[in-house]
């Protein structure tokens, strides 16, 4: 896939709030998701699908959704952006 075409992807799915999906399809098996800091001072890094997965999961689970909003994708050249 393209920029413009993983870009479109994530959109789409973005828009379903098909969190797993995402992480399924356009998440490579070593990804590594990096927090700003975290509270209990445990490592800002979580390494891997699942790891990532049980942050989704965790998200779900704990945080209420009033309204939600996608646009985009913006993209140019190897990068994109989707506002949320």
């Amino acid at each position: 896939m393209n920029t413009e075409e993983v870009a479109k992807k994530v959109i789409e799915l973005v828009r379903k709030q098909a969190w797993h999906e995402a992480v399924d399809t356009l998440y490579d098996k070593d990804i590594v998701s990096v927090e700003a800091r975290t509270m209990d001072g445990s490592s800002p890094e979580t390494k891997g699908k699942d790891g990532v997965r049980g942050k989704v999961d965790w998200w779900l689970e704990n945080m209420q959704v009033h309204s939600f909003k996608a646009n985009g994708p913006f993209v140019a050249h190897d990068r994109f952006v989707v506002q949320y």
